[in-house]
């Protein structure tokens, strides 16, 4: 990625994309990012808060292994964290859906 930002976020997202090509990369996301979603859930339907800690944890540390381990690349959240968060979990509903494939 150049040093560039992506704007707005509907070009992010296909630029995203590219950099998770890799399936055990995209497994790896898939499965992290499902556990923020359940922790989170979990966290606050509880009312136990400090649940919360555990996301960004949970989150990242599936995503970042899975590009220095197998998709060989720096991830996007360290140029532009808050389109990376939104793509993270935009790539997890197009998993869902089928319009990514694993």
């Amino acid at each position: 990625m150049s040093k560039e930002r992506i704007e707005p976020f509907s070009k992010f997202y296909p630029y995203y994309l590219t950099e998770h090509e890799d399936r055990t990369n995209k497994v790896m996301h898939f499965i992290g990012t499902t556990l923020v979603i359940f922790v989170f859930a979990a966290g606050i339907l509880s009312g136990n808060y400090h649940w919360l800690w555990f996301c960004p944890l949970l989150g990242y540390g599936f995503a970042w292994p899975g590009h220095m381990i197998f998709e060989k690349n720096k991830p996007a959240t360290f140029r532009q964290p808050i389109y990376s968060l939104m793509s993270d979990f935009v790539m997890w509903w197009d998993i869902i859906r089928g319009r990514v494939k694993l």
